[in-house]
């Protein structure tokens, strides 16, 4: 007799030997979630605690093959899409979500340990005009957004953080989700905007110790597992926010860097 599956979540994104980054840990997110991983690799990663030295990409066919095999085989009830490595793979994983529209889309692809993904013009530019519009839940930070803005307004100028998200989402994409924002005092808040403007805006990250690697992925991930399941994009920010603060007040030094969100905290002996 079959049990019945847990939500399957498609996720892609760097390997890191680590396992704070990418693949690995939205695999273990998930799995905390109830939703079970697959995973399609978009770079290999030298990497330790304290740093990425460096990326090496997969071949954007290469990455085409591993998705189109896993989703005319699987139901999969979201897709994740975390950092890309070269223009020829965000062109390959924009056609292939376009034929998946119908699914939560969360595009978590800024990864602040990885400083030259995405730094690029000609990705960025990319990145707005074919998956950005296609995306349930774009997430990025406030410093982000504005060297992301610089695709739809002259570079070097500025403009208020609504009006770069009004752009966002009158371009396509369902919801913003702008992590960190904050003022001079110390208070940050994620907040979420959608059609109607602000939905959410939940306080962040003052008491948590740090620094850390991989807290952004691990909201990104369980953002996409809470969304697997139903959950409107609110209710799975509140809910996804609460697991990663657990995640880390809960984290763990595994080597001589920076603290990795502790993804298995909720289980019994899930300490480090």
């Amino acid at each position: 007799m079959q049990n019945q599956p847990s939500p399957l979540i498609l996720t892609f994104g760097p390997a890191d030997p680590v396992g704070a980054l990418g693949i690995q840990s939205d695999v273990a997110a998930f799995a905390m979630h109830g939703c079970h991983g697959l995973s399609v690799v978009t770079g290999l990663l030298v990497a330790d605690s304290a740093r990425v030295d460096d990326i090496q990409p997969v071949d954007a066919a290469a990455v085409s093959a591993q998705a189109r095999m896993l989703l005319e085989d699987m139901p999969v009830s979201a897709i994740k899409v975390g950092a890309m490595v070269g223009l020829e793979q965000i062109a390959a994983i924009a056609e292939i979500v376009s034929d998946y529209a119908n699914l939560p889309l969360i595009l978590d692809p800024f990864t602040s340990a990885m400083p030259d993904c995405l730094r690029d013009d000609d990705m960025l530019t990319l990145l707005h005009q074919l998956l950005a519009p296609q995306a349930s839940v774009l997430m990025l930070s406030q410093a982000e957004l504005a060297r992301f803005a610089d695709c739809w307004r002259e570079p070097g100028t500025e403009a208020p953080l609504q009006e770069d998200v009004d752009e966002l989402i009158a371009f396509g994409c369902g919801h913003v989700l702008v992590t960190g924002t904050g003022g001079g005092d110390g208070a940050r808040t994620n907040n979420l905007y959608g059609g109607h403007g602000l939905l959410a805006s939940l306080p962040w990250g003052r008491h948590l110790p740090g620094p850390f690697i991989g807290a952004g992925g691990t909201l990104s991930a369980a953002l996409a597992a809470h969304m697997a399941r139903g959950a409107t994009a609110a209710d799975a920010l509140a809910a996804a926010q609460d697991y990663t603060s657990g995640a880390l007040l809960n984290a763990c030094r595994f080597g001589m860097g920076k603290l990795v969100p502790n993804k298995l905290f909720r289980m019994p002996g899930g300490g480090c």
